[in-house]
Formats: C-alpha cells, structure tokens, sequence
C-alpha cells in the first residue's frame, strides 16, 4: 500500500474515480490546442461574428485560402465548426456557442 505525505486514502480515491480515462484527456487536450493556434484562434473569431466561406475569411484575416481551408479541416474535425451549402459555397460556423465562453474565459 502506498502512503502520502498530505493525500488521504478518501481524497486518493476520489481522485482516481473522477480521473478521465487517457483517451478522454487526449481529446481534451486536442479541443484546446485549437485555442493556442493564432490562425485557427482568429478564425473561431470571425465565426464567433458571423457565418462566413473561405473567401471573406482569406480577405478578412490576409491569409490565404489554402490555409484557412487547412485550418478550418483541423477544426472540423474537432467539432468546433461546420458548415453548408449555399449553391457553390460552403459556409462556416461555429457548432457549439459555448465556445464563445471559452474564449471570454481566456481573454478575462
């Protein structure tokens, strides 16, 4: 049996029954790399505005749309933005509200 200098057996257990899983962390971790990322941070900006496609994002931030395109893939994949059609165009939008939240909490 192990034994803690100020960790109790109640509080170890505890720890242990509200630790995530490694997989859980994992993702954790990969939802808020996306907040570390100037490109992706500016592009959850916009959105957090407005629904926007490839182009007003390229013209709005100067970046070009092969890497708002590269960016926005890697947040898709995170569920943080989706999209639809709109004829030929796909516009973008953040998935969850509460991500503005995120950000607030991080600026505040």
């Amino acid at each position: 049996m192990e034994t803690y200098l100020l960790l109790s057996n109640r509080n170890h257990a505890k720890l242990k029954e509200y630790m995530p899983t490694e997989d859980a962390l994992q993702k954790t971790a990969n939802y808020f790399q996306n907040f570390s990322d100037g490109t992706r941070l500016k592009i959850i900006i916009c959105l957090a505005v407005c629904d926007m496609c490839v182009n007003d994002l390229s013209n709005v931030l100067n970046i070009n749309q092969t890497t708002i395109s590269h960016q926005l893939k890697l947040l898709k994949s995170q569920n943080i933005v989706s999209y639809r059609r709109d004829g030929k165009i796909l516009v973008y939008f953040l998935c969850d509200k509460k991500v503005n939240d995120i950000m607030y909490l991080g600026v505040c």
